[in-house]
């Protein structure tokens, strides 16, 4: 069974529904409704992978608090072995603001720091097919690691970024929404020419575009979706359906249809993984 070793953020999060994101000037807001769960995108990831009959290492902060012992009872599940580092201010904690269009605004509770140096596993690496390295300064140890493929979700990069810079130039695969990037397809050509061995961009509701070295462009439309209940963890899923795919040998093009199969259905529930997602599931997902 293939296996991933996943490195970055988890937290505990509240989640609070508005039909607008509140303007920025003083006034009340009415919640439509709210909840507390899992999140994080390095979280996303595991579960969705989890549940695509993937192996997964986890490694992320955690404090000594009642957010962690939340956090480790949602990771439970099948699959999902977690490395937890000591973190010196507590687990992480965002309270997202989201509206009916999809939006979201995230507050940052706590941003958790090492309590000591983080240092990779030789014993998780040496079993590891591929190494994922998701946005987190002390998840960066993971992208000095060498002889392991390297993927790295970039999220809503604007090409430019210090912050996202080592995580773009470390990464053989690059994922990146296109929310933020002048020119899409140009940014694509541009890893492959800097090294990368795959690059992918998410369009939204246009579907997603990928570049493999040597390759030309691959485009797939996105899965229709009647009812979007919530966009929370969309990206991990369209990450995991991709990784699960590529790692089971299935072609470029095929690869991104699993990819947004999957990601349609993460925005039909509230759930950071869609509890119904298995290989089965994506097949009939159109």
């Amino acid at each position: 069974m293939p296996n991933v070793l996943i490195a970055g953020p988890v937290a505990w999060n509240l989640l609070i529904y508005v039909d607008e994101l509140p303007r920025p000037e003083p006034h009340t807001v009415f919640a439509a409704r709210h909840h507390e769960t899992l999140g994080g995108t390095s979280a996303g990831k595991a579960l969705n992978l989890s549940r695509l009959g993937i192996d997964v290492t986890l490694a992320t902060l955690l404090g000594d608090d009642e957010p962690a012992s939340r956090i480790r009872t949602e990771l439970l599940s099948p699959g999902i072995e977690l490395l937890a580092f000591s973190s010196a201010n507590g687990s992480e904690r965002h309270v997202n603001l989201m509206d009916r269009h999809g939006s979201r605004l995230s507050v940052y509770l706590t941003l958790p720091t090492p309590a000591a140096e983080v240092t990779v596993p030789a014993s998780l690496l040496s079993r590891a097919d591929v190494v994922v390295v998701d946005l987190a300064d002390h998840s960066r140890p993971f992208l000095r690691t060498a002889g392991k493929p390297i993927w790295c979700d970039l999220h809503d990069y604007d090409g430019e970024s210090e912050f996202h810079r080592e995580f773009a130039e470390a990464a053989d695969a690059v994922f990146v929404s296109d929310e933020r990037l002048p020119d899409p397809l140009a940014f694509l050509h541009a890893r492959i020419a800097a090294g990368a061995g795959l690059a992918v961009c998410t369009h939204g509701a246009r579907g997603a575009t990928a570049l493999a070295r040597g390759g030309s462009p691959v485009h797939v439309p996105a899965t229709p979706v009647e009812e979007v209940v919530d966009t929370n963890g969309a990206g991990d899923a369209f990450f995991a359906g991709f990784l699960a795919a590529h790692l089971r040998g299935a072609d470029l093009e095929e690869c991104l249809r699993q990819a947004t199969r999957a990601g349609a259905l993460a925005v039909r529930t509230r759930d950071l993984a869609p509890p119904d997602l298995t290989e089965e599931s994506l097949r009939s997902a159109d």
